[in-house]
């Protein structure tokens, strides 16, 4: 696929994306300061109602356990209010901040399901996926973009139908170590291969898994300490998003393609697989211009995605600072 060239030349944009220091000291991100404020214990109680009891028993605990951080996490409700005002264009009431966390926490017990390779309990529409079986038949691997929107892990789904597809995820590891542990303890052998963001090896790890066909994941719309990132309109007003995807993608000459997994209520899940940019065979000198193109494209679908699935929304701080 051939992209169109829209965004003038950066003379940076396709440097050090992945393991390079911070060019110079910037405040801590807002969303990297979050503690996980669940406990251990509790994941673990849930977890085992779920796989005990039922997905029906274990989402009658969400209620509960919904109202309390709905009550009690001030900063996460403002950002879910400041973030629901524009994308339904009123002021939210009690219900909608209620549904927010709802939907959230029901994507989260879900992986629960997912992980215990049960798949088959839900109802999956995937879109797009002839993208995924054309760049499987290539075997070059792709990067697959995601975001803090929907279940990510419903790629498992996708797994079921294509039992060639090979997924390695690279994610920033701290803020979500309780959960994974539990999580990933369920089922080892289902639990994604995860490449730690920032490591020396990183960009190693990342070109060997592309070289061997898979399909490298990450959560592409939060910024890094330090990482260099573009402004650009989301839902009216600027915010930033990261360059250091599409960089490695420029460098590593591979394609770019959008993941979201969209709840929509019941045991029913819209996956969407959409092409961003193509750098396979990009002239270096046109590089920067299309790793700027692609970060607007990126943004500007996942704006359309946010627009049609607002309670999907799982950035819970002020996205926009």
């Amino acid at each position: 696929m051939k992209i169109p060239l829209r965004a003038k030349p950066a003379a940076d944009a396709t440097a050090s994306p992945i393991a390079a220091p911070p060019p110079r000291r910037r405040r801590r991100k807002e969303w990297m300061n979050r503690p996980e404020r669940s406990t251990t214990a509790a994941i673990k109680f849930i977890v085992w109602v779920a796989l005990r009891l039922g997905r029906r028993a274990a989402r009658l605990l969400l209620y509960p356990i919904c109202l309390y951080f709905v009550l009690f996490s001030r900063k996460p409700r403002r950002a879910s209010a400041l973030f629901l005002s524009k994308a339904l264009g009123r002021t939210p009431g009690f219900g909608d901040l209620f549904r927010h966390y709802h939907v959230f926490a029901a994507c989260l017990l879900d992986r629960v399901f997912f992980l215990n390779d049960q798949s088959d309990d839900f109802d999956i529409r995937v879109h797009g996926e002839d993208i995924v079986i054309d760049l499987m038949q290539r075997g070059e691997g792709c990067l697959l973009l995601g975001a803090h929107m929907g279940s990510f892990e419903a790629i498992r789904m996708l797994g079921h139908r294509q039992r060639d597809l090979r997924v390695s995820l690279v994610m920033y590891e701290e803020n979500a170590r309780k959960i994974n542990s539990v999580l990933n303890a369920i089922n080892p052998l289902l639990s994604m291969e995860v490449i730690g963001l920032g490591r020396p090896d990183s960009m190693l790890r990342v070109r060997e898994r592309l070289d061997q066909g898979h399909f490298v994941g990450m959560l592409a719309d939060r910024t890094l300490d330090g990482e260099e990132e573009v402004r650009l309109p989301f839902l009216g007003q600027p915010a930033g998003f990261a360059l250091g995807p599409f960089q490695l993608a420029a460098m590593l000459k591979r394609p770019v393609v959008l993941m979201v997994g969209i709840y929509q209520g019941g045991r029913r899940y819209d996956v969407h697989f959409e092409r961003i940019a193509d750098f396979s065979d990009v002239p270096v000198q046109d590089r920067p211009g299309l790793v700027r193109w692609a970060a607007g494209r990126f943004a500007d679908r996942l704006e359309q995605h946010a627009l049609s699935s607002p309670y999907n929304w799982f950035n819970f701080y002020d996205f926009w600072k």
